[in-house]
């Protein structure tokens, strides 16, 4: 029971980085709040790994190449195109696309790992991607016949291509304890884009108190308490069946962009149900089952 609250918990916290963050771009560029949401959170992170995992950092920093890599691609890569996507699309629209990366990670699995998808995986995929499309095109056929997306729809499946490859190298690398691989990459993330950050001017501190509370809840929970609390339902919750909840994201971010006054689309609404079912049926079939750990840390 812990365990399954503890999932449900880290999936509403990855969810409000997608509301709360909508509302962060506009007050903070991307390079700011990935640069501060890392810089703040990595020293907790840290303290978290020491306490939690007790790592043999020799032998962590062993995997230093790898550790740079999945921090270059996973922490950094993923949430800056992430944050740049909400400055032009809604968080409801950007977590039902994210809600599609375990199936581009099954298709590059078999392209990458020589992985193997039955059927039902197969029309996971398929249903998925029907979802997707019908979000990116608002429903229209017209706009998908046309190619004409938004510009935030385009950048989070690019968002996704990022996760994809980190999941992908990340299955390839050494085992690390996972709150402390987290945590040293959140160390490389900030190493690599403070310099962005500087020749653009420097970080924008947050302009209000909303601001600062918004970067706040973004450090505390998605980014610090989000990962220790999956982390720990791993310990008794088998991979497969904890990826499952990475459905309820979706679902959350729904219910906190009605919350917050923001009305959803029929498109929108369809979309994600779609989706959704999607994903399920594909986490659902033996060869899903048969794969590697779920990923927490892309959705969000």
């Amino acid at each position: 029971m812990t365990a399954t609250v503890s999932l449900v918990a880290a999936t509403l916290f990855w969810a409000g980085n997608y509301v709360v963050g909508e509302t962060a771009v506009t007050a903070l560029d991307p390079v700011s709040l990935v640069l501060l949401r890392w810089a703040f959170a990595a020293v907790p992170l840290l303290v978290i790994a020491q306490l939690v995992e007790r790592p043999r950092w020799r032998e962590v920093l062993r995997a230093w190449r790898w550790i740079v890599v999945l921090g270059l691609l996973g922490v950094l890569g993923y949430t800056l195109i992430l944050y740049e996507a909400l400055r032009f699309t809604d968080a409801f629209s950007a977590s039902v696309i994210n809600a599609f990366n375990p199936a581009m990670i099954s298709i590059a699995a078999v392209l990458f790992l020589r992985q193997r998808l039955g059927l039902r995986a197969i029309a996971g995929i398929v249903i998925a991607l029907v979802g997707v499309l019908i979000v990116l095109s608002r429903g229209s056929v017209e706009v998908l016949l046309e190619g004409g997306f938004g510009l935030g729809d385009l950048l989070m499946v690019g968002a996704g291509v990022a996760w994809t490859a980190y999941t992908i190298v990340g299955r390839r690398a050494p085992a690390v304890p996972p709150i402390t691989s987290t945590a040293l990459q959140a160390v490389v993330a900030v190493i690599a884009i403070a310099p962005v950050s500087l020749a653009l001017g420097g970080p924008a501190m947050p302009p209000d108190a909303s601001v600062w509370g918004a970067l706040a809840f973004i450090v505390v929970f998605p980014s610090v308490l989000s990962y220790l609390l999956w982390n720990r339902a791993l310990e008794v919750v088998p991979p497969a069946r904890a990826g499952v909840f990475l459905n309820l994201i979706t679902v959350f971010t729904a219910l906190l962009t009605l919350l917050t006054g923001h009305p959803l689309g029929a498109a929108q609404i369809i979309g994600g149900v779609v989706v959704i079912a999607g994903i399920v049926l594909t986490n659902l079939s033996p060869s899903r089952r048969a794969r590697g750990p779920a990923a927490g840390g892309g959705a969000g």
